[in-house]
């Protein structure tokens, strides 16, 4: 049997990793179903070592930095696609291990995809203020005009690069596990857990607590909706200080213990207004839970009247307003929806098969398996 052998590399992928490793770990377990397809994953380590198809590349520890690695040396990532030889490279990050790519696509002569998962003009521009933009969007256009094909995970995302100048830019949704989270995830006796009321409504904010989040906003709207209402916080980096109706559980948590409190709350709050997909919508979404998040980033791609609210972003009494008008509606109707809408549009079957079509369409018709199985 003909086999096409499909290679991702990325430094994005640690122990906390958030959408780029579940990403990764979806489609390393989905190709390994199809048959004629072999898939190999190249992550940091401490050694050279592999083990069901997933090869850990040397890379130093960066320091405070929650298990992330960061590639110095192309010559390892290098050599290790040129021992493979795959048909064709993914690169999911923009930073050495892409290069790395570009040079083994030199001595293999295949092609290479870039998904562009994180928007890195704006995270500079966030960290170390405006000065470096020019130069950084000249990085990104220089770099990712070299791919034979860019793959971004929201339209706005994928406008933002054809604004830069990058060409054969596609729009290429992630998904959600389905069996992870859903509804039947959820759990009666967590309001009891929490300590707080059968009647109060229990809302819930999933991720890190980094600065674009703004998780300020959330705080001051929990302190304007007062008694009856609820936040649980789970995640990494979360703030120490909190208002009487707020619950924080610091520090990274596994999806199915995550699920289960998305599955048991009334909805979700996410006031960041610069998500590039917003995968974690899509979780509490497909857990059968509505939504309230601001009307910015990808989340206007995502949300819609049947599974949620949009409100004004950086605005903590349009986010109340919103969570009241939330539960005005029939919410359970709304959470009841938005499991169907991440079931038609969002799983992860129907996600790597829309990939397939992007690795086909770079391949070449003569390999024919990719559209089979």
């Amino acid at each position: 049997m003909f086999i096409v052998h499909i290679a991702d590399i990325t430094m994005f992928y640690a122990p906390a990793s958030g959408g780029v490793r579940t990403y990764l770990d979806a489609k390393h377990r989905r190709l390994a179903l199809k048959p004629g397809i072999r898939h190999s994953l190249l992550i940091p380590g401490a050694h050279l070592s592999e083990r069901d198809g997933v090869f850990k590349v040397p890379a130093p520890a960066l320091p405070f930095g929650k298990g992330y690695r960061f590639p110095v040396r192309l010559a390892p990532w290098r050599n290790v696609l040129r021992d493979l030889q795959p048909d064709l490279i993914e690169v999911g990050d923009p930073y050495l291990t892409a290069w790395a790519a570009l040079d083994a696509r030199r001595q293999l002569d295949v092609p290479v995809i870039g998904f562009y998962h994180s928007d890195l003009p704006l995270l500079v521009s966030n960290r170390m203020g405006p000065w470096f933009t020019p130069n950084v969007e000249a990085y990104v256009r220089k770099l990712y005009g070299n791919f034979d094909r860019v793959l971004a995970p929201s339209q706005v995302m994928a406008d933002k690069l054809i604004g830069l100048g990058v060409k054969n830019v596609f729009v290429q949704p992630l998904g959600v596990d389905l069996q992870t989270f859903t509804p039947q995830a959820g759990d009666p006796g967590l309001r009891a857990e929490l300590g707080i009321d059968q009647d109060t409504r229990l809302l819930i904010f999933a991720g890190r607590g980094s600065k674009e989040k703004n998780l300020p906003v959330l705080l001051r709207c929990m302190k304007r909706l007062g008694n009856g209402y609820h936040l649980l916080l789970v995640g990494s980096g979360m703030p120490a200080s909190v208002p009487g109706n707020v619950t924080v559980i610091d520090g990274f948590r596994p999806a199915p213990y995550v699920a289960r409190l998305m599955a048991s709350a009334d909805a979700l709050l996410h006031a960041g207004d610069q998500e590039t997909f917003g995968l974690v919508i899509l979780e509490a979404m497909a857990c059968g839970t509505p939504v309230v998040a601001v009307a910015a980033g990808a989340f206007n791609e995502i949300v819609n009247e049947r599974c949620g609210l949009l409100c004004r972003p950086n605005h903590p009494q349009a986010m109340a307003d919103a969570v009241r008008e939330l539960f005005n509606t029939d919410s359970r109707r709304l959470g009841a929806q938005a499991r169907r809408y991440v079931e038609q549009h969002y799983a992860w079957d129907s996600v790597v098969d829309s990939l397939l079509g992007h690795y086909h369409a770079v391949l070449g018709s003569h390999d024919t398996m990719l559209c089979h199985g």
